[in-house]
């Protein structure tokens, strides 16, 4: 396995001190590992490049799972590991979609990992879809979370079930109290802490108060996100009828937003996430599905509309801003009796509104997103894609933004003012001599 070549597709220069250590300790050593370290580190990385190098890429065998706590950090892992171009295959399992579909595509993918939500995993090993009996190493993301009490049964009755389990490597962005017997954690384990002594979240994180004049927050919300600009916010809140209830007065007040909560259907929340992380909308409106296990590069502000309802969410939330080395800003919006809760440390500083007129109007995103129909199942690829789109519909390769094929469909991030003209030239227009749909995502 050249790792060189790895970081070079990944377009990455070195390893930081972090994922070092994180490789030494499961290259050098045969025992089970604990990663801490804070968010928008790069533990994921961490992990997969020595665990390929640890799996044999000659057997059609599963024989790694990677558990998580989500379908999305599911899907997104299973993509770091594709832009590697290591030469093994993997498949993420979740629930939302029929046990069936994924049961062909672990036929046909013959994966050697997998990742995976515990209940899913699970209903797989039972019927035998996933062969349990090659399964050396069992990898827990965000363990902290897998290991709350909901998951305690699944993931218990999951551990039980692998009798070649040989190594764990638990990861998280917070330290758990204790670690359930039932992991069978081995005494000779090695722990990577990278977890900064007394600090909640990065020194490169600005915290700043927002009064809200009105027990409802919806007006400062909305003068506080025109002060942002087109600046990429996540606006946090504790309930899904909040959050709809949210995303649809920012959206009416001409916003281009986002929403994202559990109750979604998971075509609805790729959907979300694939615009708020391509530019397509610069705000996305969510519940604490949202603060772990999404990599979305360059997001500037967190804002608060509701407060955290503890400090490893807390900590989670504002995770997703200064991630590597960039800088972020966290706001709490307060209203009433409303104050900093206790737990948070970190000075904070008074953010003062501008004055705004009712009719002051956003500023629209930069890019929007393209539908295409068809995918990699009709042998189109990103190379095909960009043709396509300079060729037909006069684009500039500058004007092309994150383009994601799919197995059936496609997505591209164009610039917005390139819209029309790209409907208006390539309608009626074939990409590779086949027809289809090109339609924007709205």
């Amino acid at each position: 396995m050249d790792v060189q070549k790895i970081l070079n597709k990944l377009r990455i220069t070195a390893l930081n001190e972090m994922q070092q250590h994180a490789a030494e300790a499961l290259l050098d050593s045969d025992g089970d590992v604990v990663l801490l370290s804070p968010t928008g580190t790069g533990k994921t990385l961490a992990y997969l490049l020595p665990l390929v190098q640890l799996i044999d890429a000659d057997s059609d065998q599963v024989q790694a799972l990677v558990i998580t706590p989500g379908r999305e950090l599911a899907l997104q892992s299973d993509t770091v590991l594709k832009s590697m171009g290591c030469g093994l295959r993997s498949t993420a399992c979740y629930g939302g979609r029929p046990t069936m579909d994924e049961h062909k595509v672990l036929k046909d993918v013959r994966p050697q990992i997998v990742f995976g939500t515990p209940g899913r995993l699970n209903d797989h090993l039972d019927k035998g879809n996933i062969q349990r009996y090659n399964i050396r190493y069992l990898i827990i993301d965000e363990f902290d979370k897998c290991l709350e009490m909901g998951f305690h049964l699944e993931m218990q009755k999951l551990i039980k079930s692998l009798p070649a389990l040989s190594r764990r490597i638990l990861l998280s962005a917070t330290n758990a109290e204790q670690i359930p017997q039932f992991v069978n954690m081995s005494k000779k384990g090695t722990l990577v802490d990278f977890l900064p002594e007394d600090e909640q979240t990065s020194q490169r994180v600005t915290l700043y108060e927002v009064n809200s004049p009105q027990k409802d927050k919806l007006e400062t919300l909305r003068l506080l996100l025109l002060s942002l600009g087109e600046e990429s916010s996540i606006v946090f809140l504790n309930y899904r009828d909040s959050v709809e209830r949210t995303n649809t007065f920012l959206q009416q007040a001409g916003f281009t937003t986002c929403y994202f909560h559990g109750g979604l259907e998971q075509r609805q929340r790729e959907d979300m996430l694939y615009k708020f992380s391509n530019g397509s909308a610069n705000i996305l409106v969510a519940t604490d599905l949202a603060s772990r296990g999404l990599d979305i590069p360059n997001i500037q502000n967190i804002i608060h509309y509701h407060l955290p309802e503890s400090e490893e969410g807390y900590i989670h939330r504002v995770g997703r801003t200064a991630r590597w080395d960039a800088s972020g800003r966290t706001f709490f919006i307060l209203s009433g009796e409303e104050h900093i809760p206790d737990y948070i440390d970190g000075e904070t500083a008074a953010y003062d509104l501008p004055s705004s007129q009712p009719t002051s109007l956003p500023p629209l995103p930069r890019m929007t997103t393209l539908y295409i129909g068809k995918g990699k199942k009709d042998k189109l690829s990103k190379g095909d894609i960009v043709g396509f789109l300079c060729k037909k519909g006069c684009l500039e390769a500058s004007e092309i933004g994150r383009i994601d094929v799919k197995d059936r469909y496609t997505y591209v991030a164009i610039r917005r003012e390139k819209l029309q003209q790209v409907l208006r030239t390539t309608k009626g227009e074939k990409i590779k001599g086949i027809k289809t749909i090109i339609e924007q995502v709205r």
